[in-house]
């Protein structure tokens, strides 16, 4: 592929034109990674600066450098050198992402769960469907770890290529409010884009509440979605009026919503509801549990509505949505109940603890920490939310990266109302709370859900909430040599 090709609708405002016809072999944004005949983009980030090492990739054997500062010998200026980027990995992997139709969801929280929501009901209704987010890429039983949320554009439109080659017709991902920032989404034009919500977080990165909503609302601006598809009462009239004047959908439990919730009925084995869209209504029973994820039943249902489907296919696959890895799953183990959940923002470790008192009559037990180098802000809000809505809290590690547990443990502890237990060690902490509170007690584990390890110093070093609750299980057995039925038994907790 040549230059010029790959430079389709990037906004070009000068530079070397004479390498227009290079060939590009590759697109690269390390010059240490360039080989002959690659692309390379300099980007400025906020420990680096991409300009600095323009002329090490052309020395590496770069066809072309693009960037938004700098001109000379085989160097192509842009406007917006990460708007580039994003348009320049479309064209190399074939604009594949114009060949099927993708679903964007943004929000704080729910993200993970609407998206596997929608390409559950579609795949249920006969459908091709992949999906990208925080779990990594799906596609049938294919897998990749994309190790973030969103994933840089290149590999992004790597696997929009690999999904449409393997027949695709509808990609579900999560569009985090760093990827809308920072312009990776460019070039996508979404059949709907889902808003959940926009609650505190990552204010590390975006320093304020607005500049934080700002990002996730781009995901409606500019072309980026056809329809807009966003939870009653998480937008004000005046923020709607930022917005491309496209078709909006509102979802939630008031009437007056385009799609709403009534006759609504929860317990520990799932929601059941009467949804109603436009007037059309029909009954939807569903395994997940607790009434955040009815909103995002709704959300899903209004955009596979909104795809075409039936009342009858979205009911009969709403059945079959199961719960995402490390989303309110409950492990029942004899007399002991253990939620594990990814919460790690005020308002998701709120929806949790709530939504447990609302299900069970044991006392509730917490643990959880909070990730480190990251919004310091909710630290002593978590606390404060865990003290008033658990009857035990236990703080300890998440990923404490490259603070130390024990400040981040401090901090937390501020807004705790009352007694806490502080152990750092999250192993330690697990299974202080197994050994003491096995009866009689909810115990919820959150803020990792179902991650693979602890990012400790830099280093992801192997580890799993629910590897840790199996294994406390495991060895109390072996180790009391008691029957596994003592423990293992078919007696539940009383629970509503």
């Amino acid at each position: 592929m040549k230059v010029k090709s790959v430079l389709k609708n990037v906004e070009v405002v000068g530079g070397d034109l004479s390498v227009l016809n290079g060939v590009v072999s590759g697109v690269k944004i390390d010059s240490r990674d360039v080989k002959k005949g690659d692309i390379f983009i300099a980007l400025k980030g906020e420990n680096f600066n991409g300009n600095d090492f323009a002329y090490q990739a052309l020395n590496n054997g770069a066809s072309v450098v693009i960037s938004d500062s700098i001109e000379g010998e085989g160097v192509i200026k842009v406007k917006n050198a990460r708007s580039a980027y994003a348009l320049i990995s479309k064209n190399f992997y074939g604009r594949a992402a114009d060949k099927m139709k993708i679903i964007g969801v943004t929000g704080t929280n729910g993200k993970t769960t609407t998206c596997h929501i929608i390409a559950d009901i579609l795949r249920f209704a006969g459908k091709k469907v992949g999906v990208i987010g925080t779990l990594g890429a799906t596609m049938g039983d294919g897998y990749k770890d994309t190790g973030m949320t969103t994933p840089d554009p290149c590999l992004l439109h790597k696997i929009f290529k690999q999904m449409r080659d393997n027949g695709c017709e509808y990609v579900v991902m999560e569009a985090s409010a760093h990827a809308l920032a920072l312009n990776k989404l460019d070039g996508i034009t979404f059949e709907y884009g889902v808003l959940t919500n926009i609650t505190e977080d990552h204010l590390d990165f975006f320093g304020d509440m607005e500049s934080y909503a700002k990002a996730k609302l781009r995901l409606f601006q500019n072309g980026q979605s056809k329809n807009g598809i966003i939870c009653d009462g998480v937008l004000d009239e005046e923020s709607f009026s930022h917005l491309d004047k496209i078709l909006f959908k509102k979802y939630g439990f008031n009437q007056d919503c385009d799609i709403f919730a009534e006759e609504v009925k929860s317990d520990i084995l799932g929601n059941q509801f009467v949804c109603n869209v436009g007037g059309e209504k029909f009954l939807v029973n569903s395994p997940l549990l607790g009434r955040y994820n009815i909103e995002n039943l709704l959300a899903g249902i209004a955009v596979c509505k909104g795809l075409g489907l039936t009342a009858s296919q979205i009911k009969e696959g709403a059945k079959s949505t199961l719960p995402v890895e490390g989303r309110f799953n409950v492990l029942k183990i004899g007399k002991t109940n253990v939620v594990i959940d990814f919460a790690h923002t005020p308002d998701g470790l709120e929806k949790v603890l709530t939504t447990a008192k609302e299900l069970c009559k044991q006392k509730i037990v917490v643990i959880f920490g909070c990730g480190g180098n990251r919004d310091r802000k909710k630290r002593p809000i978590m606390g404060e939310i865990a003290s008033r809505l658990a009857d035990v809290v236990v703080l300890t590690s998440d990923n404490p990266r490259f603070e130390k547990p024990e400040e981040i443990i401090d901090e937390i502890r501020e807004g705790v109302q009352g007694k806490c237990v502080c152990i750092a060690d999250r192993k330690e902490a697990i299974e202080y709370a197994l050994k003491n509170y096995s009866s009689g007690h909810l115990i919820i584990i959150a803020g990792k859900g179902g991650e693979k390890y602890q990012d400790i110093g830099g280093v992801k070093i192997p580890y799993n909430d629910f590897d840790v609750v199996a294994d406390f299980f495991r060895d109390k057995i072996s180790s009391q040599k008691i029957d596994k039925n003592d423990i293992y038994d078919e007696n539940l907790p009383e629970i509503e």
